[in-house]
């Protein structure tokens, strides 16, 4: 018997910008659920380079090629936001140990408040492990070249971005 039950997960993150990173995880995270859900924190307390809707586009843009993934934003903490998306699971990227103990302290927070999701880690790419987007920002900020580290469309928001 075959369930009918979709399996949903949410990758929450702040995407800004998505890198190349980012989105190694996102297309082997839609492999492995119905519907990914990649769902863009709104937090305040920083100052990003890109707003929630320009983020969510280029995630759009990036993602388009995989029908089960949906983008979203949320303001809320991550436990509520997968329960109201009746997800099962929040998938994390990991790239050193210290990412490791950062995020095992989030999925055991995550539990305590939503005892029904579980934390699925996914290794990065090893070639993608020094990677993030503070470090993409930086490289941008001073007109480096960013086109190995991040998609065709954000590298072309951020030259934008950068010059005006």
């Amino acid at each position: 018997m075959i369930s009918t039950n979709r399996r949903v997960a949410v990758y929450p993150g702040s995407f800004d910008p998505v890198t190349m990173g980012h989105l190694d995880i996102i297309q082997r995270a839609a492999r492995q659920f119905d519907v990914l859900v990649v769902a863009v924190l709104n937090n305040r307390s920083k100052n990003p380079l890109f707003s929630i809707e320009e983020r969510m586009d280029l995630i759009r843009q990036v993602t388009a090629h995989l029908p089960n993934v949906e983008v979203d934003s949320f303001r809320d903490l991550t436990a509520n936001y997968v329960r109201l998306r009746n997800a099962q699971a929040i998938v994390r990227g990991v790239r050193s140990v210290t990412d490791f103990e950062y995020e095992l302290q989030m999925a055991s927070t995550n539990h305590k408040l939503n005892p029904d999701a579980e934390t699925v880690f996914m290794m990065t790419n090893p070639k993608y492990s020094y990677l993030s987007s503070s470090i993409v920002k930086e490289i941008a900020a001073f007109h480096g070249d960013v086109k190995d580290l991040v998609p065709l469309e954000v590298e072309k928001a951020m030259r934008n971005k950068y010059t005006e």
